[in-house]
């Protein structure tokens, strides 16, 4: 079988547990990955991949290890494997591309496939305005910032990361953010500001909401947000032709 189709996922925020157990979690993506490895030819990881993500020099972050090895293994048998840090894992640096083979993207990234072009992005900080994004955000990319946290005892910084990501996950939980409709979604206003610039692109694909969205922007244009792992299991996927929004019933054997 050919491998000539590409698949975009996102948020799985393996490390997880708030909504059910990570590990689990894990298996049911590696299994994924498995029922797709003979026609995969490009895979787009689109952020959040885990709910923290830290590369210290000569500590590496404990668990994950299904993924990582399904991840090399593919991208060592030749499948492209792009990676977007998201606005939970945006400490990535060089060790998953060296180790893994992943080729990693911190803006968005434009890309041609079977003749149709493509916007992908995780989708933070896209289209919202508010101050307290800006000033997290700002915190976060800071390299001083980044420097003194990479200074804590693992134990520590982890420890502490993990306590602010799952008090996110617990208000998610708790308060759900819902669709706002066409008119208020912030990713949506981006996609519609961008193509009026841009009105050349045919697909414009992120994660980050949480939310399962399909919408023509134009007669051209068409936009997804593809869910996550945490309830949808949802995954986008071209065949050169069509863009379908699908979800992956099957448990882990």
């Amino acid at each position: 079988m050919a491998k000539d189709k590409t698949y975009f996922v996102s948020d799985m925020h393996f490390g997880s547990d708030v909504f059910g157990s990570s590990i689990e979690r894990e298996k049911r993506f590696v299994h994924w990955l498995d029922s797709i490895q003979t026609e995969v030819k490009t895979l787009y990881l689109l952020g959040d991949i885990f709910d923290f993500w830290f590369e210290y020099k000569t500590v590496v972050p404990r668990g994950f290890t299904r993924f990582l090895g399904k991840i090399a293994e593919m991208s060592d048998a030749g499948t492209e494997i792009h990676y977007f840090t998201g606005n939970h894992d945006i400490w990535v640096y060089d060790y998953l591309p060296q180790e893994t083979g992943v080729i990693l993207h911190r803006e968005p990234f434009v890309t041609e496939i079977s003749g149709k072009t493509f916007y992908l992005a995780h989708g933070d900080g896209l289209g919202d305005e508010s101050h307290s994004f800006k000033l997290i955000s700002g915190i976060f990319h800071h390299q001083l910032c980044q420097r003194l946290f990479g200074m804590m005892h693992p134990t520590i910084g982890i420890g502490l990361a993990h306590i602010w990501a799952k008090n996110s996950r617990m208000k998610e939980l708790a308060h759900p953010s819902p669709y706002f409709g066409e008119h208020k979604e912030h990713l949506v206003l981006y996609a519609k500001s961008y193509i009026q610039a841009h009105p050349d692109i045919d697909y414009l694909i992120f994660g980050h909401r949480h939310i399962l969205l399909d919408l023509m922007l134009s007669k051209k244009s068409r936009m997804m947000i593809i869910g996550d792992w945490l309830q949808y299991f949802s995954y986008a996927v071209f065949d050169g032709k069509d863009l379908a929004l699908e979800q992956f019933y099957a448990l882990a054997p």
